[in-house]
């Protein structure tokens, strides 16, 4: 599974691509810290079955706050967030709600399943396969598959974290494993991530030594 370097990684990119003029260190973080918020679930989880990859990782999250944000922004004739932050806090919301989709839960989804809807619907679902073109067979996709059995919901599914490894009590002596990179590719992420954030910072620095 991805881990939380791994998920900050990707939101720095967001950060890098779309904050634009209002790109600063704490900008940076406010998009950062949604980012991270989806994992928060992990330790609700030690007290909540099945809450991990389910109560902050549920689509239906990005979608509520999408609806609020449009309507503050977009439909109420005075936006709250416009009046005390102005255009710059408007700006810096909606990447932070990117970077929480992109980066805090799209991850996830396509590595093991989160689940998607919840509370809405209550089934653990993965966007994870291959799409491919063969001479004999044509397109081949593997990534839309609704057939497993039983389903996975979260009274019967629990991910393992260092936080909470296993269901129920845990032994004395039991491992708890933290992971930081668990591939070649997550370890190419990061590095994404660094170097197009670390790219931005200098352009800026630059850019305001210019001045």
């Amino acid at each position: 599974m991805p881990s939380t370097v791994v998920h900050l990684a990707v939101g720095a990119v967001v950060a890098a691509s779309l904050l634009g003029d209002e790109f600063d260190r704490r900008s940076v973080a406010v998009v950062l810290a949604a980012t991270a918020v989806p994992d928060v679930d992990t330790f609700v989880g030690l007290y909540l079955q099945g809450a991990h990859r389910a109560l902050l990782h549920t689509l239906v999250l990005p979608v509520a706050a999408g609806a609020v944000l449009t309507y503050d922004t977009r439909i109420r004739g005075v936006s709250r967030l416009h009046g005390r932050w102005g255009p710059r806090g408007v700006r810096v919301a909606w990447v932070a709600l990117a970077a929480l989709l992109i980066g805090g839960i799209l991850p996830d989804l396509m590595t093991n399943g989160v689940n998607a809807f919840y509370p809405l619907y209550d089934r653990f679902l993965s966007v994870d396969g291959e799409l491919l073109l063969s001479n004999e067979r044509g397109i081949v996709q593997t990534f839309v598959d609704l057939s497993s059995t039983p389903e996975r919901t979260t009274e019967n599914t629990h991910y393992w974290t260092g936080v909470d490894p296993s269901p129920g009590d845990e032994p004395e002596n039991v491992e708890r494993i933290f992971p930081v990179v668990r591939s070649g590719f997550q370890l190419l992420v990061i590095l994404l991530g660094a170097f197009t954030l670390g790219g931005r910072f200098w352009e800026e620095r630059r850019r305001s030594g210019q001045r």
